[in-house]
Parts: C-alpha cells; structure tokens; sequence
C-alpha cells in the first residue's frame, strides 16, 4: 500500500463528503466517512489512513483513535486542501 496516494484520495474524499466550516475549511465527521460505500471500497484500512494524514499534519481530529459508533460524531478537518 502507497501511504502518500491514500492520504490524497482521503484528502478527495474529505472535500467530497464534507462541508466547509468558517475558516474556509473541509470537514466531515468520521462516521460520514466511515459509513460512505464509496470510502469502504477505497481505504482498506481507513482509521490507518487517517493516523497517518495526521501525523502529516493534512488533516486534524480529536484524539488518537477514532473507532466506529464511539467517534461517529467527531470532525475530521482538512488542513491542506
């Protein structure tokens, strides 16, 4: 698995699901993401994804793990588009 070109097709399917905030911003919650067909058949291992777009600083979240129902309502934010 190529790390950096799932980062970008997170980065597409942020900007696709999500919406803008007030600083101009995209940002979806993670069981958006989490439950979108599309991103289930894209991202074998989606919260992997996510960890990584993190540590790259692409996106930001609260906390370190984001797990199904639990986080459902947690923004995800880009951070570059």
């Amino acid at each position: 698995m190529n790390v950096a070109h799932e980062v970008e097709l997170l980065v597409g399917e942020i900007q696709r699901l999500g919406s803008k905030n007030d600083l101009g911003q995209s940002t979806v919650k993670f069981g958006v993401l989490f439950n979108d067909d599309r991103c289930a058949n894209i991202f074998e291992a989606l919260v992997g994804t996510l960890r990584a777009a993190k540590r790259k600083k692409i996106i930001s979240f609260e906390g370190e793990l984001l797990l199904q129902g639990v986080h459902d309502q947690v923004d995800i934010i880009l951070l570059q588009e």
